[in-house]
């Protein structure tokens, strides 16, 4: 497929932000409600009107699933005002039981990337590894056991194994790799949900993560690929089938290789863009404050062109504009 190797303009990556913080800001008012549904839908009708504000001409490959699966931002969906032709990534709200729950860690994202940037995933598991930027290539391994990729990273950090955190989702699949990094020493940081968030965690030394592992949804893969490849972090990623109707959906997809180990360049190629904004807070983002006519988001934005992060507190005044979430 010939790319549309047109430029994405810089000013888009703030731009882009905005549509995080109105997906958030739709999705915080179900926070604790207990209606995960009810939270996933407010961020999306917000996410999909805040994308009617963008001078792009943009195509969902990650969304809400197939056109007759979702209402709107599904695969394949055009949206935008016109410009760039571009490829867009989403999850309106990654962790929908803990935004309902009112858990930590939930928050809106999305990835942009130059017209044919992004691995068009399926909606199934795939097995992940991930570091921060400032690392030998190749220090961890998805086919190395996670004692042998901890040594690796603590040689490379110039630390001991007990000086490193690693971030796994708690699931009762995971059972053997936690035990395996306790009993090398490592400390473990378990997450019940959101696991773009645990992986662009290893991007930010404030977070304190060291290492991701483990297995996720293979579109949250993409978008984690797409915020490390912007701050020069490393990460594989390989697709788990459950049957051959999945393998066969993939390769209608464009996966050539359904085995092949990918890297974060295979998930997120050319100029990409990242955002994501809180809705609950995590050890990445704070989460949406709100007051009877206002309400304050906490949002990061990233661009591989430039390796520039941001970090954007917001503060909206519902009084001054108050049918609207999008300013």
């Amino acid at each position: 497929m010939r790319r549309d190797t047109t430029p994405v303009d810089r000013n888009l990556a703030l731009e882009l932000v905005r549509v995080t913080e109105a997906a958030a800001l739709a999705a915080s008012r179900w926070i604790g409600r207990g209606d995960k549904n009810a939270a996933d839908g407010a961020a999306v009708d917000a996410m999909r009107k805040a994308f009617d504000t963008i001078a792009i001409s943009g195509t969902v490959v990650i969304g809400e699933g197939e056109m007759d699966e979702a209402p709107m931002l599904y695969i394949g969906e055009k949206i935008g005002l016109g410009g760039p032709k571009v490829d867009i990534a989403v999850d309106p709200l990654e962790g929908t039981n803990i935004c309902a729950t009112g858990g930590p860690n939930s928050i809106a994202t999305l990835a942009v990337a130059e017209d044919g940037g992004f691995l068009h995933a399926p909606d199934i598991y795939m097995d992940k590894i991930a570091v921060g930027p400032g690392l030998p290539a190749g220090i961890v391994d998805l086919d190395a056991s996670p004692a042998e990729n901890l040594r690796e990273l603590a040689r490379a950090k110039k630390a001991e194994i007990n000086d490193l955190v690693v971030c796994i989702l708690g699931r009762d699949r995971h059972k053997e790799i936690i035990r395996a990094c306790r009993e090398v020493g490592a400390r473990i940081m378990l997450i019940p949900d959101g696991d773009v968030a645990g992986l662009i965690a290893v991007s930010q030394p404030e977070t304190g993560v060291d290492l991701y592992l483990g297995s996720g949804g293979a579109p949250e893969g993409v978008l984690a690929a797409a915020a490390l490849r912007c701050i020069g972090g490393q990460m594989q990623g390989r697709l788990l089938y459950e049957d051959d109707s999945q393998i066969a959906r993939a390769r209608e997809m464009g996966i050539t290789d359904p085995q092949k180990k990918l890297t974060a360049e295979d998930m997120a190629q050319g100029d990409v863009m990242f955002a994501a904004t809180g809705v609950t807070g995590g050890p990445l983002l704070k989460g949406v404050r709100r007051g009877p006519t206002s309400a304050y988001t906490h949002s990061i934005i990233m661009r591989s062109k430039t390796g520039t992060v941001r970090y954007i507190e917001a503060h909206h005044n519902f009084s001054l504009k108050p049918s609207a979430f999008v300013d």
